[in-house]
């Protein structure tokens, strides 16, 4: 499987990204991968590379690029329950600063992705995972006419008293949507995400994943769970097979 390292010109610098792509001559949808908290490593490009295979080009930005290059923090192997806090306590000020300017970094990514001569013309995917999740939603919601389909896993906050909470983005959108929650997601959230979801009149899918928490798709982590990741393909790829048109 193809991989590159790229640079992103953004309004802000060059943005460092990785790229999957099949082994073959043929130009393919495009996909922006937004990574959880702890950013670009070894398991979102195995995931890129896993997506890739099944026919997309997979573009994964360093989220984190204005405090250089991918990995901006040293990452143990396993981030596990014991050092989670002390890294996510590194990453936060970073993060603060990623939110913030996520939709100039949109522009930037979603116009870097659909000129690169691997990529076919048409519509894109947009998915993500933790605040990914998050970013993703954000996006699909600023580029209706770009994103076909937009995706995201074991998202936090998605219903908010906030004026931008993701629940009040819904109207914005013209993608299909899959959201796989885990299992300690109040009832409430997803009964308020799932009405704004039917009022907008948007194809859509919001999924409990059993037995899961925040993180389930990382197998770094404590909170990985084989079984929910396998269901998060099982989801996945049908979405992007019917809004992308792969062939």
């Amino acid at each position: 499987m193809p991989t590159k390292t790229l640079q992103i010109p953004t309004m802000d610098g060059q943005a460092d990204a990785f790229a999957a792509f099949p082994d073959d001559d043929k130009r393919r949808p495009g996909v922006l991968l937004y990574t959880d908290a702890f950013g670009v490593r070894p398991v979102l490009e195995e995931m890129a590379r896993e997506l890739a295979g099944h026919g997309y080009y997979v573009l994964v930005p360093n989220l984190y690029y204005r405090h250089g290059p991918a990995p901006v923090i040293e990452l143990p192997e396993h981030i596990g329950e014991e050092i989670r806090p002390a890294v996510i306590a590194q990453l936060m000020p970073l993060l603060k600063d990623t939110v913030e300017r996520v939709l100039r970094d949109a522009d930037a990514y979603l116009r870097f992705l659909t000129t690169q001569p691997e990529v076919s013309a048409g519509p894109v995917a947009v998915i993500g995972y933790c605040i990914g999740a998050a970013l993703a939603m954000r996006t699909a919601a600023a580029h209706p006419d770009q994103v076909a389909a937009v995706a995201g896993f074991h998202p936090g906050f998605v219903v908010t008293d906030a004026p931008d909470s993701l629940h009040r983005l819904v109207p914005k959108l013209t993608a299909q949507v899959h959201l796989g929650l885990s299992d300690d997601i109040p009832s409430e959230a997803i009964s308020e995400l799932n009405q704004a979801l039917d009022a907008a009149g948007l194809g859509y899918t919001t999924e409990i994943y059993p037995g899961t928490v925040h993180g389930f798709t990382m197998s770094d982590t404590d909170a990985f769970n084989p079984s929910a990741l396998q269901r998060h393909w099982d989801r996945l790829l049908p979405l992007l097979d019917r809004t992308l048109a792969n062939r």
